[in-house]
């Protein structure tokens, strides 16, 4: 959904070492978009192969994921299910964001500016399902446990890390906490900097935790009141919020009327700007459909297809992904005799 709270939550940076040894359950969905909207040409045109096959994402899912297995994280990819009828809406105006960008995107490319090219050509990325099944080929060959989602993918990571399947979710966006999860773990990439949207600028950063226990303690809030205040703001179901509403002022709202949510919403004045109830939006988070049907075990790294997807297909560097390759085995191998160490 990719909630506007951020500012607000209080989070603590980490080194990866504090990882290393737990799982991570991402956002499949949000982690490929970012790779196909950020690895690209200069002239933004994405990755291919000699066949033209965008493999922007497949770079990203094979530089991540053998960085993050390297430092002795284990991950557990979730994918999004079917959307929520009310985020139809907020579907049709990405969709429609995205036509516009594309116009954008070409009259830069008959100005030849390369820099509005780059910049309007990420928000042009579609994930189909072509990219979709591949990466579940590529995670499946690293022996990444896949899980989809009946519904949203965040709300599934959410239930998995309250499960205590995994430590936290990853993903740059705070909806996880609105599900639930009790821990959310931003910026994990592979180099400490990120791209500065709009921009070809990058700037630094490393990983941070948030508590939800620690959101609510700093904001003297409930999980409840959490939701409510992210529907003030906007979600992927009530796009945009209330006009005239930020995160501060959303938070004086929430603490003001407690859990009295009818009252908050019609001070709000929620039904100006919405035609359904707020209480359909706030039942679509909090009974956001799950599933206990998944795995979690990490299975072993199949190189053969590794290669055969990489290297075969799509005309990766062989040196680069045998060595990565090489690099994951010797960790797996670590892990194995570290085990053993220890049964003894």
């Amino acid at each position: 959904m990719g909630v506007q709270i951020t500012e607000l939550l209080p989070r603590k940076q980490i080194d990866y070492k504090e990882l290393s040894g737990k799982a991570i359950a991402v956002d499949a969905h949000l982690a490929l978009y970012q790779f196909i909207t950020t690895i690209r040409q200069p002239d933004g045109t994405p990755l291919t192969d000699s066949s033209g096959n965008v493999t922007s994402h497949l770079m990203g899912l094979f530089s991540r994921n053998a960085n993050l297995m390297q430092k002795g994280i284990s991950l557990i990819y979730v994918f999004d299910g079917k959307p929520p009828e009310l985020k139809q809406k907020t579907i049709e105006e990405r969709r429609q964001g995205k036509i516009e960008a594309q116009k954008k995107y070409e009259a830069a490319f008959e100005l030849g500016d390369t820099a509005a090219m780059h910049k309007y050509a990420g928000r042009t990325s579609r994930l189909t399902k072509e990219i979709i099944a591949e990466s579940k080929e590529l995670l499946s060959a690293f022996g990444i446990p896949v899980v989809q989602a009946p519904s949203e993918g965040e709300a599934q990571a959410s239930h998995i890390v309250r499960k205590g399947d995994a430590f936290a979710v990853g993903s740059q966006d705070a909806d996880c906490l609105l599900f639930g999860s009790p821990r959310l773990v931003r910026n994990l990439s592979i180099s400490a900097r990120k791209k500065i949207p709009g921009t070809l600028a990058y700037q630094q950063v490393f990983p941070e935790l948030i508590e939800l226990p620690s959101v609510f303690s700093a904001l003297g809030i409930s999980q409840k009141q959490l939701i409510a205040l992210s529907m003030l703001v906007g979600t992927d179901f009530n796009s945009k919020g209330i006009r005239g509403i930020g995160p501060k002022n959303a938070l004086k709202l929430v603490k003001k009327h407690g859990e009295n949510l009818n009252l908050l919403f019609s001070e709000a004045k929620w039904e100006e700007s919405f035609e359904m109830p707020w209480q359909e939006v706030f039942d679509v988070i909090a009974k956001m459909p799950v599933s206990d049907d998944y795995s979690k075990n990490q299975g072993s790294i199949n190189a053969d297809k590794i290669r055969e997807i990489l290297c075969e297909r799509h005309q990766f560097s062989v040196e680069r992904v045998e060595k990565t390759i090489s690099d994951m085995e010797k960790e797996c191998e670590k892990k194995v005799q570290k085990g053993l160490s220890e049964f003894f």
